[in-house]
């Protein structure tokens, strides 16, 4: 199990101080590719494990990351811990097991620095999320049927390549073969999804939003006016924000320039009007008035 792999993986690490990917590989009768992505999530939840190359060349962890028998100082010991109580986020179910074996073998209590919640979400949202990380692990292409911004649905062909949690949701990052391009796909859009037989060598960038033009529409600059009782939603939504002598607030920000800024603004109902530019400030009229007609007939 990947659980247990990652485990002693870190112990080989730690006694041995490096050795290399074929080897791992060879120990624990995997492909070279497998021990690689072991390492990147070793590193991606703070264990300090890297690699180098050429001659003598391998995978070692850090110098001052050691335990030896005599189980080293208190500090240390959480670190370990805390490191890996995130691979609870991004591996399989047994890492709890793993979590408690090291737990046990420094004598406390698994202390959790993390929590997600899938509570709000329906059992079908949870299902997709599982699937797609199983297929990530796994490294096979995705189908599935995606509903865009725009309101279309097509059927896509991808290699899913990480989940990303951004702006209060969770996205896959994906090279789409349908598109032949990199993609991010929002996970409650994407339905009849189908892990294939087919698998992909493609591996994910460190920083996934980087490297992305999330705004290929391209942005307009707005000036905001808010009402006081949007304060929570307020902060919670921009940076930079000016309290107004009345209560009120002024925002000033650079959205995409495309149909999810529109469903945007109107979630803040009548406590938002648009100050500038005139072209968003009439179109907002216009959708208002389209939803006042449409309660009117």
């Amino acid at each position: 199990m990947a659980g247990n792999r990652l485990f002693q993986m870190l112990f080989i690490l730690l006694e041995k101080g490096g050795t290399t990917a074929p080897e791992l590989a060879e120990h624990f009768e995997v492909p070279v590719r497998t021990i690689y992505r072991d390492v990147d999530i070793l590193s991606s939840v703070g264990v300090p494990v890297y690699t180098t190359q050429g001659k003598g060349g391998g995978i070692f962890i850090e110098e001052n990351f050691v335990l030896n028998k005599s189980l080293h100082t208190e500090q240390e010991q959480k670190k370990i811990l805390l490191s890996l109580q995130g691979l609870s986020i991004v591996e399989e179910e047994n890492t709890n097991e793993l979590l408690l074996k090291l737990g046990g073998i420094f004598q406390k209590k698994n202390t959790s620095w993390i929590e997600v919640d899938f509570s709000e979400w329906s059992k079908k949202s949870e299902d997709i999320f599982r699937i797609l990380k199983s297929a990530i692990l796994q490294s096979k292409v995705i189908d599935f049927a995606y509903h865009s911004g725009k309101g279309q649905s097509e059927n896509r062909s991808a290699e899913p390549l990480k989940l990303v949690f951004k702006s209060g949701a969770w996205n896959l990052y994906a090279y789409c073969r349908t598109r032949q391009d990199y993609r991010l796909f929002k996970l409650n859009r994407m339905k009849s999804l189908l892990i294939t037989r087919h698998d992909y060598v493609r591996a994910a960038p460190e920083k996934v939003i980087d490297d992305m033009n999330l705004y290929a529409d391209g942005t307009v600059t707005l000036s905001l006016l808010f009402t006081r009782d949007m304060a929570y939603r307020v902060y919670e939504n921009f940076d930079a924000v000016l309290e107004n002598a009345d209560g009120s607030y002024s925002v000033n920000i650079d959205l995409p320039d495309n149909e999810s800024l529109y469903r945007f603004l109107l979630s803040f109902g009548d406590s938002v009007e648009v100050l500038a530019p005139t072209q968003v400030r009439e179109k907002m009229i216009t959708k208002i008035t389209a939803m006042k007609n449409r309660y009117e007939t």
